[in-house]
């Protein structure tokens, strides 16, 4: 069917800012008919959107149910520009021959670089010293901040983010371990464990990089805490 289109008229709706360079690819590979909006649409205002539309590009705030996808009369593919697909409800888009792209790799070494960061500010006490000095203090005091090194990462999810993660805190000297339900490949002196519960009795930090199902769902509770 969209063989049958000439590109000219082929209608692309590319949702939640989209990156710039996203557009220009359109563009510069004869996408003309390209409308471009700054954030996630509500169930009516995405189904009257959609309407018409052809191709649709997504991040993670937009939500694909099954009856905003057949409520879309044109639409032939989309995009998810994430990770993960969990914002799209991918049975109902099979059934109506709809394909769901997703970028599993886009941001695998920013999440992993972030992550570390996050790690060092907690142990340094960044945060709460931040706060201080916007409020006029100036603590120079030490106490309470440690080194990563020695420490041990916990990461449950051992996938793409994960893994990347573990390489970076091996590198500044942290003890990694890891649970996944499946059997995974490790990286360096990575070590798995058994199960959540003994990854958490090990780790000084913790670091979850697992998609949102219905088997993730409540994973930390009260009792792991």
């Amino acid at each position: 069917m969209m063989l049958s289109l000439p590109k000219t008229k082929i209608r692309v709706l590319l949702l939640e800012g989209v990156n710039d360079s996203a557009a220009r690819m359109f563009e510069a590979n004869g996408y003309t008919e390209l409308q471009r909006l700054p954030k996630a649409l509500g169930p009516k205002e995405l189904r009257q959107a959609l309407s018409g539309i052809h191709m649709l590009g997504i991040r993670s705030r937009t939500q694909l149910t099954a009856e905003i996808l057949e409520a879309a009369d044109r639409l032939l593919v989309v995009g998810c520009f994430s990770v993960g697909t969990n914002q799209v409800d991918l049975d109902a888009a099979r059934k109506l021959g709809i394909p769901v792209f997703n970028a599993p790799y886009s941001n695998t070494r920013s999440v992993a670089e972030l992550t570390i960061a996050e790690i060092v500010m907690l142990f340094r006490r960044i945060f709460p010293r931040s706060v201080s000095a916007h409020a006029g203090g100036w603590d120079k005091s030490a106490e309470g901040s440690r080194e990563v090194r020695g420490k041990t990462l916990g990461i449950v999810g051992y996938g793409n983010i994960g893994s990347q993660l573990s390489n970076l805190a091996e590198a500044m000297g942290m003890r990694v371990i890891y649970f996944d339900h499946t059997d995974k490949l490790r990286h360096g002196n990575t070590e798995p464990v058994d199960t959540l519960d003994e990854l958490l009795a090990a780790s000084d930090v913790v670091s979850l990089h697992v998609p949102e199902t219905p088997a993730t769902a409540n994973m930390i509770g009260a009792a792991q805490l």
